[in-house]
């Protein structure tokens, strides 16, 4: 490990997600026993809300960046001096810039429904077998070369005066220093970046009307930027402090923190998504991988991610706000605790229906969902989020046999991380439905990956493994065994009910 003396690097990392946004400071410090470990401090924590224009769905993107702004200044004055900063978002979406430099419009939201019936008609041009080999990708709507296509399409004037593309964390990177980059991670979300040519399938823009002009070079995880403008540092009254290329998705920054030791390993990040996953050296094309709808997305320090999206707490999160739009107010831990006390498998749901994609009438298509397959509908609150918690912690065991099948490997259990492991509930039905541990931690674990990236650049960690020993040095991990022999035989039961209702979805 680097010199343990080196305890003063203090780096501040932006973690924006679909729902909210952080600013955290990280700060090396000494520990008990000599070493080092990374002291996390919430700086800034402000909310992220789509909003509706028309028809169409945006991202309040300057809003995002003031917050950044207001982030930036407390960091300083509050004593703190970072050296650097970086930013991890979400995938996949983008804003436009024109010849000057200037936002073309308000950046799409992925959830915006003008992808619709895309997957289809992109499929006529080109099967899908070419577009996984050319992409890599799991066929999702909103992916980047959907939403371009349907601007394409429509013959957009933001696309025709567009110059170029930023992803959202290298837009964001953009307002603030002035930089236009384009960071590896997120190149590979699009699904129009070639995994094994390692480079931008210009063919395929061109076979679509997406202007390949559009593109830059990616730079991977570690790269430096550059400062702050000398506007910016005016304007907040703060030094010129150097914007870091982290993993800036947040799937693979948060990858970046699993404390997992040496070899092969088996991951869930989980969040308003879930992303279950395994770490390799190069991307996994293989027929029987598309076929699984698995997804290759490039990792830090060149790995590849060989990886699952699944429709993850955002169902639950919508019921939650249901609720709450209601009149009914209860906290996320007192739904966990009404779960607890309900009815266990009375009904379960399949999390990848598309239904459960919209963000409206959750708790509607929840119910319709079980009614639609013959089983019980669950009523109270208790009900409907325990049938949410089982279906997802068997969703995951699905996933994970997949994984198994795909790779060769046979993994001893599941590392956890990110916001959803909170709820104490869905870790522990994850390890009785997967029948292993599950070792759940840290917390923050993209606001950390993306600080280690940081340090790694600063010559704090001589690499990914070391930045990892540190992820594990500094955070607790708390560990959750498989189900008690008694419990075996009905969690296996439940398994059969959900494959029973995966199979319905697949027929569908």
């Amino acid at each position: 490990m680097a010199n343990a003396a080196k305890t003063a690097a203090t780096v501040l990392a932006f973690d924006l997600g679909a729902s909210s946004g952080r600013a955290l400071i990280g700060k090396l410090a000494a520990n008990a026993e000599g070493g080092r470990k990374l002291e996390v401090t919430e700086l800034h924590r402000f909310p992220n809300y789509a909003v509706q224009v028309g028809q169409h769905l945006h991202w309040d993107i300057l809003r995002l960046l003031q917050e950044m702004k207001v982030a930036i200044r407390k960091a300083f004055q509050q004593g703190y001096h970072p050296s650097t900063f970086g930013v991890d978002t979400w995938g996949v979406d983008f804003g436009l810039l024109d010849s000057h430099g200037e936002l073309l419009g308000n950046p799409y939201h992925y959830r915006d429904p003008q992808t619709e019936g895309l997957i289809e008609e992109v499929e006529q041009l080109l099967s899908r077998e070419e577009q996984y080999q050319q992409g890599g990708l799991q066929f999702m709507p909103f992916n980047t070369i959907y939403q371009l296509y349907a601007m394409s399409k429509a013959g957009s004037p933001k696309l025709a005066a567009a110059e170029t593309l930023l992803l959202t964390p290298d837009l964001l990177v953009y307002f603030l220093t002035g930089k236009k980059v384009c960071e590896f991670t997120m190149a590979t979300t699009t699904q129009l970046f070639h995994p094994e040519r390692q480079q931008w399938n210009e063919p395929l823009m061109q076979q679509l009307g997406i202007p390949a002009k559009l593109f830059l070079e990616p730079i991977h995880p570690g790269s430096r930027i550059g400062p702050l403008t000398s506007e910016v540092c005016g304007e907040l009254d703060v030094p010129p402090i150097e914007a870091i290329a982290v993993g800036t998705h947040d799937t693979e920054s948060a990858v970046a923190a699993v404390p997992a030791g040496e070899g092969a390993f088996a991951y869930l990040v989980c969040g308003t998504w879930s992303l279950l996953g395994t770490e390799l050296a190069r991307p996994l094309l293989t027929p029987e991988a598309m076929a699984l709808d698995f997804s290759n997305e490039g990792g830090v320090g060149g790995t590849y991610q060989l990886l699952k999206n699944i429709m993850g707490l955002w169902i639950l999160q919508e019921c939650h706000r249901e609720w709450e739009s209601q009149g009914q107010e209860l906290s996320f831990a007192q739904l966990a605790a009404e779960a607890e006390q309900a009815e266990p498998f009375r009904s379960l749901i399949h999390p990848d229906d598309l239904r459960f994609y919209s963000p409206s009438g959750m708790i509607r298509n929840v119910q319709q969902y079980c009614e639609e397959t013959g089983q019980p509908v669950p009523q109270s609150r208790g009900e409907i989020a325990r049938c949410i918690l089982e279906s997802l912690a068997l969703k995951y065991r699905y996933a994970l046999e997949q994984m198994e099948q795909l790779t060769g490997e046979v993994y001893s259990g599941l590392h956890m991380v990110g916001g959803g492991i909170q709820n104490r509930l869905l870790c522990r039905f994850t390890a009785n439905a997967i029948g292993r541990s599950v070792w759940a931690g840290p917390v923050e674990a993209s606001a950390i990956g993306n600080m280690l990236v940081q340090l790694i650049a600063q010559g704090e960690c001589a690499d990914l493994q070391e930045a990892r020993q540190l992820s594990a040095a500094s955070f607790e991990v708390v560990t959750y065994e498989g189900p008690a022999p008694t419990d075996r035989e009905v969690w296996g039961q439940a398994y059969e009910a959900y494959l029973r209702l995966a199979a319905l979805q697949v027929k569908s």
